[in-house]
This record gives structure tokens, C-alpha cells and sequence, in this order.
């Protein structure tokens, strides 16, 4: 009888954890961010590389790429893929510590957590803030 009971249990269990299951913390919205702003990243080489595709083509691909990237959608643009590498890198750091065992404990994960979310905010606004000041 234990047997039919303990298959029944099982069987209304998920197979794997998920987002229903985990109380979400920051860690894991970190963790989160991380991958979504690594494949932004690639999605930001890739106007980069357009951008400087038409710089080099010249004529009116240069005009229409360098209208597009002046105007404030393009200045938002840049700002987010300034942020992303930033909280990117700063991930991989965080990730990086923990590949060597250190800040493994409860109060270390939080600690690279808010780092990485508190230091790729501040130092995309620190850059932003230079380049306004130096013109």
C-alpha cells in the first residue's frame, strides 16, 4: 500500500523545480538578468557592427546610421548596452567567485547579488556622467 500511496505523490509532483516552486530572491533575478543581458549583448554587436558597417560604406547608409543612433531612441539604445555590459561583466565576476568557492554562504550570494545589480547601475551612470562632463 505505501508503495500505490508514495507513486500517487509522485506522480502530482513536477519532474523539476521551477519558478512556482523556488520563492524567487535576488540571486536568481540576478542569475536571470545575466543571461538576458548576455544575449542583449549579442543583439548590441550587432547594431554596432551595422553602425560601423555603414561609417565604412559612407554616402547615405552613413547619413541613415548616424541619424538613427543620434536620436534618443539610439541614445537609449546605447545607454542599455552600456548597462548590459557592465552588469555582464560584473556577473561573470560574481560567477567567477563562486567557480572558486568563496562567497558561497547566504550572505555572500546576496552581497554579489546586490554588487552586480547596484555596480552595473552605478557604473553605467558614472561613465554616462564622465562623457556628459568631458563633452
Amino acid at each position: 500500500m505505501a508503495n500505490a500511496e508514495t507513486d500517487a505523490r509522485a506522480q502530482k509532483r513536477p519532474l523539476s523545480p521551477h519558478l512556482t516552486i523556488f520563492r524567487p530572491w535576488l540571486t536568481m533575478a540576478m542569475s536571470m538578468a545575466h543571461r538576458i543581458t548576455g544575449a542583449g549583448l549579442y543583439l548590441g554587436m550587432a547594431l554596432l557592427a551595422l553602425y560601423l558597417l555603414g561609417a565604412g560604406m559612407g554616402g547615405w547608409l552613413h547619413a541613415l546610421t548616424g541619424w538613427l543612433a543620434s536620436g534618443f531612441i539610439g541614445g537609449m539604445i546605447v545607454f542599455l548596452i552600456t548597462w548590459a555590459i557592465f552588469h555582464h561583466l560584473l556577473g561573470g565576476i560574481r560567477h567567477a567567485l563562486w567557480d572558486r568557492g568563496l562567497y558561497m554562504d547566504k550572505e555572500g550570494r546576496e552581497l554579489l547579488a546586490k554588487a552586480s545589480l547596484f555596480g552595473g547601475i552605478g557604473l553605467t551612470l558614472l561613465l554616462w556622467i564622465l562623457k556628459a562632463i568631458a563633452g
